[in-house]
């Protein structure tokens, strides 16, 4: 039998005997069991950025001048130190059994947490995550989750450390965080999975019921109002030598968003909109070790308008510390009001240098470029094309 190093240490101390404790293990309760299984991880994310030019000064909120529309961003981390996020996750995964049961929670404190609209009564604490993961043994097993989850489509993850990028992208913007409901992930092989699922709403908020009565309120047709969640996944298998680990992923969400207006001159309440979300994303491993180019696609169809955005990826990993990081992004809206893309073009350049001289730590530098070459949306007085950011990020893992 083994043992873990605190009962060891124990009975090096003749504090405890190895047959006492085998005994006290073997007498292990359901929830003694769970807890022993149960791991604790996370990461604390943080910042120093410059916005260039009068970007943050004069009119705006908090005296701050009007900046590109990225989630995360904005005038509260402009010319300053920030903390982002802290994330404490405490999960039991699934394990190999075939009814196998298991559970997640993600919990996010500081100022990014009030990005994903799930507070738990503060601007800067929230819930990411929290659900419970089943496995069915359906053919190669059927793999479920029930309760809040991160959405199922995006180049970019709400995690910014597994991201290429510090910043957000303009598609990641336009994209959904999270979904209270239920998802099934089936792989059949190796090379190829799906996934389908059911939630409350398009939205992030837990637990939120589509707005669909009147001034707002629910009735009988919320019962109906569902978000329907399906995608699939591609990768490329090892006997495709260099392009081995290439993958195309393919995704839909169709369902009901409170935070659009479908009436915003009405006086009354908003009721929504529906939204039809396609994606579409691919990463091609190339020749040359350590390279990668990449490209995503985001199309929302709204009942008033459409947002579209499309991005190419490059990441080369020159060293194990060392990484260049490239994004170039192109965006339009007609008629979608809060997308922060309102019937003007958008576009983006960034590039970032990732050297990971500490262990645990991910540090990279940044620079940003948006431009919007239809009107002067940037600036202290909305006076400005374009926008330049400079950041310095640094996470640390544990």
């Amino acid at each position: 039998m083994k043992f873990n190093q605190w009962t060891l240490g124990l009975a090096a101390l003749g504090v405890v005997s190895l047959a006492s404790a085998a005994k006290a293990e073997e007498k292990m309760t359901p929830v003694q069991a769970a807890l022993s299984s149960t791991t604790i991880s996370g990461y604390v994310d943080t910042s120093a950025q410059w916005n260039i030019g009068d970007h943050t000064q004069g009119a705006g909120q908090n005296g701050f001048g009007n900046l590109p529309p990225y989630t995360f961003g904005g005038s509260s981390k402009a010319d300053g130190f920030n903390l982002n996020v802290v994330q404490l996750t405490i999960a039991k995964p699934l394990d190999e059994s075939e009814w196998a049961a298991g559970y997640r929670a993600d919990l996010w404190f500081g100022a990014d947490a009030n990005g994903l609209s799930t507070q738990l009564g503060s601007e800067e604490v929230a819930i990411r995550q929290a659900y419970v993961a089943l496995r069915v043994p359906f053919g190669n097993g059927l793999d479920v989750k029930v309760g809040t989850f991160d959405t199922i489509v995006g180049y970019e993850t709400l995690e910014s450390g597994n991201n290429p990028n510090y910043s957000r992208s303009l598609g990641f913007g336009i994209e959904p965080t999270t979904h209270t409901g239920v998802l099934g992930t089936y792989r059949f092989s190796d090379t190829f999975s799906a996934s389908l699922g059911l939630a409350n709403t398009y939205g992030p908020n837990i637990s939120e019921r589509p707005k669909t009565g009147i001034n707002g309120t629910n009735d009988d047709e919320a019962e109906e109002c569902k978000t329907i969640l399906a995608n699939v996944a591609l990768t490329a298998p090892d006997s495709w030598g260099w392009a081995a680990g290439s993958s195309l992923y393919l995704g839909y969400i169709l369902g009901y968003d409170n935070a659009y207006p479908n009436n915003p001159t009405a006086a009354t309440i908003p009721t929504g909109d529906n939204v039809a979300h396609y994606y579409a994303g691919a990463t091609l491993a190339l020749p040359v070790t350590g390279l990668k180019v990449g490209a995503a696609f985001d199309y929302r169809d709204i009942d008033s308008g459409s947002i579209w955005v499309a991005g190419v990826y490059a990441s080369f990993q020159a060293t194990e510390k060392l990484g260049f990081h490239a994004r170039g992004e192109y965006g339009t809206a007609e008629n979608a009001p809060g997308s922060g893309l309102e019937d003007i073009n958008n576009w983006e350049l960034t590039g970032t240098i990732q050297y990971d001289l500490w262990e645990n730590v991910i540090s990279r530098l940044e620079i940003r470029y948006d431009n919007s070459p239809d009107g002067d949306v940037y600036g202290r007085n909305s006076d400005e094309q374009s926008a330049t950011m400079v950041a310095a990020n640094f996470i640390y893992k544990f």
